[in-house]
């Protein structure tokens, strides 16, 4: 019975490398994930372009971008050249799969960007669409998009797996659950893990990611703020909820367990790396699945228009909104923001504070 191969999110930190060297002795990394698009203005050391190469031919590399931004509502030159990039990276390394975020992203300094969320609009759908389609002529390999974590209010993560069903469904492509941000949506909005998990269309899901992260304190909750930090152990409750979600999922291939690479700096936090690895391991091995045989991928005739899609209303209410949350603006007043996209009036206060130190933290300015 074919089951889904393990892996981690390649980071090129010494301390990363220390940690993943044992798993890297005995074969246990059965597939590779590279964030190609992250060392964009520095070159790879050798030692990591040979293992990266090692595993494309093995036809183990999958690759995760991070900053094409999906749903800027304005085509730029970033955008160009970030597809040129994307072209070029995959004529000389051979990836099972791409992938990106959901979100958007249109700040200048976009490497220290994050992605922000959007409703569920028809004209923001097609901008999304435009860029997928994008995204999936620069290849000829499955596109496939994450679901974020990050939202301002619980409409927001109720429709966002009829969102990604909806962007996904002209270009044969596919989605990664990231359960880490399903768990964080479930603490801030006090819902249950696999009530948000069967929105989203299971079916469609081929690779999963699992991390850890970190809790922020609240000014208008009791409760803390979880937040997608990538900086500790898999909660249990992840780990829990691991096998019957890979029982809904029938067109499983890789779980992907993702850590950054300067977290990692004691002998305990590279122990309890390991300790996670070998569970979810185990929870594979153990598993009980009933996965379809993959058939060979057909990449989908889509007629290009020559000119991209641009809404200026909704790029001017991005980038105001971007603004206004880095420069700390009154939590009130956002949600009394008169915009045609974003329903401010029905964000989580806290969720708007959230956002606002993220950003601050990232300063993309």
């Amino acid at each position: 019975m074919r089951k889904p191969i393990l892996g981690v999110s390649m980071m090129a930190e010494p301390d990363f490398v220390s940690a993943i060297l044992p798993l890297l002795h005995n074969n246990s990394i059965e597939v590779m994930e590279w964030s190609f698009d992250t060392l964009y203005h520095t070159n790879e050391p050798d030692w990591l372009r040979d293992l990266l190469n090692f595993y494309a031919e093995n036809n183990r590399l999958i690759g995760h971008g991070v900053y094409y931004s999906l749903f800027d509502a304005r085509w730029t030159a970033r955008q160009e050249e970030w597809l040129k990039k994307l072209k070029e990276e995959v004529s000389l390394r051979k990836y099972n799969h791409i992938t990106e975020h959901f979100g958007f992203m249109n700040t200048e300094n976009f490497h220290q960007g994050v992605p922000l969320p959007v409703s569920l609009h028809s004209k923001i759908l097609q901008i999304g669409k435009d860029r997928l389609y994008r995204l999936q002529d620069a290849v000829n390999i499955p596109v496939g998009i994450e679901n974020l974590a990050f939202s301002f209010s619980i409409e927001d993560v109720k429709e966002q797996g009829v969102f990604l069903d909806k962007l996904t469904e002209d270009t044969n492509g596919f989605l990664i659950l990231d359960l880490h941000n399903i768990y964080c949506q479930s603490c801030n909005f006090e819902l249950e893990m696999q009530q948000i998990i069967d929105l989203y269309p299971l079916d469609k899901v081929k690779e999963i990611h699992l991390s850890g992260g970190s809790w922020q304190d609240s000014v208008y909750r009791k409760k803390q703020v979880r937040r997608d930090t990538h900086d500790d152990v898999i909660p249990k409750d992840i780990l829990s909820v691991l096998p019957s979600v890979m029982k809904k999922c029938p067109n499983l291939e890789y779980i992907v367990i993702e850590r950054l690479g300067h977290t990692l700096k004691t002998e305990e936090k590279r122990n309890s790396f390991m300790e996670d690895f070998t569970k979810v391991r185990t929870i594979i091995e153990t598993s009980d699945l009933k996965l379809k045989q993959q058939n060979g991928w057909c990449k989908e005739e889509i007629k290009l228009p020559a000119k991209p899609l641009e809404d200026l209303l909704l790029y001017e209410e991005q980038s105001r909104l971007t603004r206004l949350l880095y420069e700390n603006a009154n939590v009130e007043n956002i949600k009394h923001l008169d915009f045609h996209y974003f329903k401010t009036e029905n964000w989580d206060a806290e969720m708007i504070l959230t956002a606002q130190n993220i950003i601050k933290k990232w300063n993309p300015y």
